[in-house]
């Protein structure tokens, strides 16, 4: 995977640079506005992009910057979240007052907080972010929650593995490239199995039944759905995008054909990328 440049937002030691490590050499920026504008203006080769988490739920901005930018999906991948407490060598969850990271990492460990009345969760701007900053600041008062990974990479000590309030913490992401000239996947990424999902976006006229006819596009042709979810349009007041992915490959034919029929009266119709799972 030599010279194969892949985008993520974080810190080294983030968990988007664990996804990113999957499918390349991995470049970190500073936020996903600037991930998404190096693919478009090709300094890199692809990115990765958390696009929902098991317990957090999606994350609305990547899903808007997909149809903002000229990229297409061409793989997922799951990386399990295992959150670790972390601090400088010496320091203790005892003597500690202060926990850094990033906001959702800290609402995935209420319990934790609930147990540790003496520890302030503090907001940073990531979770490897956050273990920098205190191994940085060598001050044993403050700890970090990320992964075992950023704790290796700042010399930090782990204090206490598995921090999260369920043991199904995952996050799903999606690697993109430029969708005008698309990288296929190097050769030696390797996919789970061959079959594949397809994601697309739609807007539906306001009408009585509109979104029953636009599933029903899908049902009668035995096409599985494996998510829906609408989002407010941001063009129009009061109107939603519709964001679904189903399992096979927009060239097949009965997907070919399903897309067809929702252009006849959909709005609008995106399709962002048909794709495989990248294994760990």
């Amino acid at each position: 995977m030599t010279n194969v440049i892949t985008a993520y937002q974080g810190e080294p030691g983030a968990y988007s640079e664990i996804a990113a490590l999957r499918i390349g050499e991995p470049k970190p920026f500073e936020s996903f506005d600037e991930v998404f504008a190096a693919v478009e203006n090709h300094e890199v080769n692809y990115a990765v992009i958390p696009i929902e988490n098991s317990l957090g739920g999606s994350i609305h901005h990547n899903y808007d910057l997909l149809l903002q930018h000229p990229v297409t999906i061409v793989a997922e991948t799951f990386v399990k979240v295992k959150h670790c407490l972390l601090g400088i060598p010496g320091s203790s969850i005892q003597d500690a007052l202060k926990v850094l990271s990033h906001p959702q990492a800290l609402a995935q460990c209420r319990n934790f907080f609930a147990a540790h009345r003496n520890l302030k969760a503090e907001v940073a701007y990531d979770t490897a972010g956050s273990a920098k900053m205190i191994a940085a600041e060598k001050d044993s008062t403050k700890l970090a929650i990320a992964s075992k990974r950023a704790g290796e990479l700042y010399g930090l000590e782990i204090l206490q593995e598995n921090l999260a309030d369920e043991e199904w913490n995952i996050t799903r992401f999606f690697c993109i490239t430029h969708s005008k000239n698309p990288a296929p996947l190097p050769i030696e990424t390797r996919l789970e199995s061959a079959e594949h999902k397809t994601s697309i976006a739609f807007t539906l006229p306001n009408e009585q039944g509109s979104l029953f006819k636009a599933l029903a596009t899908f049902a009668m042709r035995d096409i599985d759905l494996t998510k829906i979810e609408s989002r407010p349009f941001r063009k129009k007041a009061f109107e939603y995008l519709f964001y679904v992915d189903f399992i096979g490959h927009q060239n097949d034919r009965n997907i070919h054909n399903a897309l067809c029929h929702l252009r006849e009266f959909a709005t609008m119709v995106n399709v962002l990328g048909s794709y495989g799972v990248v294994a760990e």
